[in-house]
């Protein structure tokens, strides 16, 4: 980070910190922000700690499936602590790296393509091997991987990190759309959506697409309009769950600074029955709903798209009592369905995501499609293949499909996968930290952290932690801080360096 970067930041910190009548110093200590500065500033204490400790002398063909945010930094922390590191990373997007957390800044606020996009040749660590080509097939019998362009690679140690797939090819209505990943080039796929109102944050161009709709929507209820905005959440598992009332509150926000917010009527439209997972955070969103006059109707599963008529298809469902069983003393429980058909002015969609085929229906994956790791003990270390390691979005965890669980994550991998190579006991482990800074509005963000919450007892649901001083169930402007201008250059030049 070049000491212009550095001192821009500073002084946008500085500013907002002089208006709200606090000093640099308080502030920074009341966020927990003095050693992310001096991260800033090019030194941290991780990177002390990692020069001051000896390098492993352990050797291993270590092949790395995935070379973006989880990837890459786990070759980084690799290279650093290992005297003579044999290290390659498969990665075919030259732009795997780029900053997905700013995805939803993009869409709801000021950022564009621009602040997020990365090329990935910038961020492959000195002495790490880079192959631009995508693992198609995997034989962990056998310790090999071979790509699409037809290399077999063979490998001592692997670890899969290759992130998820967006799903929106199951959505009837945008098959055109299809598979794709967040910082693939999606142009086609965001142009589809055309001027219907529709898009998504979860892919670059897609993220445009949605701050362009959003500016319509806006428009159109400064001219006195009455609109409909519409918010999904699919029913699988999702990586950044927060993004869909991310961007609802964003768009809350922008209405009142239009003042046109008495126009448009926003709806969350979610799969489950919950705000959110962790009791706390799940209360403390209701409320924030109900104060902002924000509406939410659960159980519908978005199945279809009419892009033309601008109809979103719910598959509304609930349970019903069946008949009685009188040995069980209980009633069957039977699921019905009704199609629900919502129409809109502006509709954010959360596709439905999964495994890359490739990986999930291969001998590494599972069943549920994901890669099964041992996550009670948290060691992150395959189920089956023992010299096989898994983290970020494509594993298989109950929780932790964000880029502050990766953090933690590829640490984890990173001691066990040298104590494997030293013959020594995994002792590290990943405890579910999860972090999702939860936009409210423009200004204020709550910081959900959790974890696991009894994994001794087997429960490994999540369970509200805090890090910091403030309470991370109510929404603040320092947190504000900390995602809008210090995450991104703590995420680049800490955690792709192996350091943070």
């Amino acid at each position: 980070m070049n000491k212009k970067m550095i001192q821009d930041t500073q002084e946008v910190i500085e500013e907002v910190m002089k208006k709200e009548g606090i000093s640099r110093r308080d502030a920074l200590k009341l966020i927990g922000l003095g050693s992310a500065a001096t991260m800033m500033g090019g030194v941290t204490s991780a990177s002390a700690a990692t020069e001051a400790r000896a390098a492993s002398s352990a050797k291993g063909k270590i092949v790395i499936v995935g070379g973006g945010l989880a990837g890459m930094s786990t070759a980084a922390r690799l290279a650093k602590n290992l005297e003579n590191p044999d290290i390659t990373v498969i990665e075919p997007n030259d732009r795997s790296t780029t900053y997905q957390p700013g995805l939803t800044l993009i869409g709801g606020y000021t950022w564009t393509d621009q602040d997020i996009v990365y090329k990935t040749e910038d961020y492959v660590p000195s002495g790490v091997k880079l192959i631009k080509d995508r693992v198609v097939e995997f034989d962990p019998k056998a310790n090999k991987v071979t790509t699409a362009g037809g290399q077999t690679i063979s490998y001592d140690f692997m670890v899969i990190a290759s992130g998820l797939v967006l799903d929106f090819g199951r959505i009837k209505g945008l098959e055109e759309v299809g598979e794709l990943y967040t910082a693939g080039h999606n142009q086609k796929a965001a142009d589809v959506f055309g001027k219907s109102g529709a898009g998504s944050i979860y892919f670059v161009e897609g993220a445009m697409k949605v701050k362009e709709n959003l500016h319509n929507f806006i428009e159109a209820a400064k001219s006195g309009k009455k609109v409909q905005g519409v918010y999904t959440h699919p029913n699988t598992p999702i990586k950044c769950g927060g993004a869909p009332k991310k961007i609802m509150f964003l768009t809350d926000s922008n209405l009142r600074h239009a003042g046109a917010r008495e126009n448009a009527e926003l709806t969350f439209y979610p799969n489950g029955s919950k705000m959110f997972g962790v009791p706390e955070y799940n209360e403390a969103i209701f409320k924030l709903f109900e104060e902002k006059g924000m509406k939410y109707k659960f159980s519908h599963n978005l199945t279809e798209v009419d892009l033309a008529k601008k109809i979103a298809v719910f598959d509304h469902h609930w349970k019903e009592k069946g008949e009685y069983d009188p040995d069980l003393e209980e009633y069957d429980m039977i699921t019905k369905h009704e199609r629900v058909e919502v129409p809109f002015d502006f509709l954010h969609i959360t596709p439905p995501m999964k495994a890359p085929d490739e990986i999930g229906k291969s001998p590494v994956g599972s069943s549920k499609g994901w890669v099964p790791v041992d996550y009670r003990n948290g060691t992150l270390q395959h189920i089956k293949f023992k010299n096989i390691f898994a983290l970020g979005d494509v594993a298989a965890l109950p929780l932790g499909k964000t880029g502050g669980s990766a953090r933690k994550q590829y640490k984890v991998v990173v001691d066990n996968l040298i104590a494997l190579m030293e013959g020594r006991e995994l002792t590290a482990k990943y405890g579910g930290y999860t972090v999702c800074p939860l936009i409210t509005e423009i200004g204020k963000v709550m910081l959900a952290e959790f974890d696991w919450s009894d994994p001794a007892n087997g429960k490994f649901n999540g369970k509200m932690i805090a890090t910091l001083p403030l309470r991370p169930d109510e929404p603040h402007w320092a947190y504000w801080l900390l995602k809008v201008y210090l995450l991104k250059p703590m995420t680049q030049y800490g955690m792709l360096r192996g350091l943070a």
